[in-house]
């Protein structure tokens, strides 16, 4: 009989990354040396300037890459050595908010963001509800049957984001989530991510404009600067004030 896997480390962290480093090709390293930890149920600010490495280390968060070298674990599990064939499963743990959206062009606003839920095995009387409520609170109730092509930039980005949580992820990763929406909208959208945090969910968001912080007291932050970690996982002091959140 085979032995059940050890139980994971319950001080370890939902993510731990140990030097970890991502080569694209044969040129020099996008990300170098990264060591940190994120706890379970945080909720982490990930900034720099464009092309500091966000968007990478996004994405081996969401396990859509493979690092060079070094150790990733999340929910307790090596996912660097884990077999593909047990990495889908993973990924439906993830709530992704993609910079490019990636909405399915065919499919409604509506059957968009129920997409999660019918991959996993819902039954559509029990998410139509779900679905329907969280169109509202984006805002795009009276959309609920048009296509992407026909929604704008920031009407896009609200229903990606609102496919990303409708399932209620263990952990949520978004790139610059708020980059395409006015700063009422962007408000909106923060407490959204921040009431799914309340519930259990470990958020991480990738922006360059630390202001948005301000609205969120008790987000952790950490800086990349050029693939390096500049400062590391903390509470970020003295915040900027909501006042000067800006609109992307």
């Amino acid at each position: 009989m085979a032995k059940a896997p050890p139980e994971a480390n319950p001080n370890a962290g939902m993510v731990q990354f140990e030097n970890v480093g991502l080569r694209y090709g044969t040129g020099s390293e996008t990300l170098s040396d990264l060591s940190f930890t994120l706890q379970s149920g945080g909720f982490y600010m990930l900034t720099g300037a464009s092309g500091a490495g966000k968007t990478s280390l996004l994405k081996l968060l969401y396990l859509a890459m493979r690092p060079s070298r070094g150790l990733i674990r999340l929910f307790g599990e090596d996912v660097v050595t884990m077999p593909r064939d047990r990495l889908p499963g993973f990924r439906r743990r993830i709530g992704v908010v993609f910079q490019d959206f990636r909405l399915v062009p065919h499919l409604s606003v509506f059957d968009n963001i129920a997409l999660p839920l019918r991959v996993a095995g819902v039954d559509e009387v029990d998410f139509e509800k779900a679905v329907n409520e969280m169109l509202a609170w984006v805002g795009l109730a009276d959309r609920a049957s048009a296509r992407p092509a026909t929604l704008s930039g920031g009407e896009q980005q609200r229903v990606a984001i609102a496919r990303a949580v409708i399932g209620r992820p263990e952990m949520l990763v978004a790139d610059e989530p708020t980059g395409n929406v006015d700063p009422e909208m962007a408000a909106r959208l923060m407490h959204l991510f921040k009431a799914l945090n309340k519930l259990g969910t470990t958020v991480v968001l990738a922006t360059h404009d630390i202001h948005l912080m301000g609205r969120l007291p008790g987000v952790q932050m950490m800086r990349l600067d050029r693939g390096r970690i500049a400062d590391p996982v903390g509470l970020l002091k003295n915040p900027p004030r909501a006042a000067a959140v800006r609109g992307g």
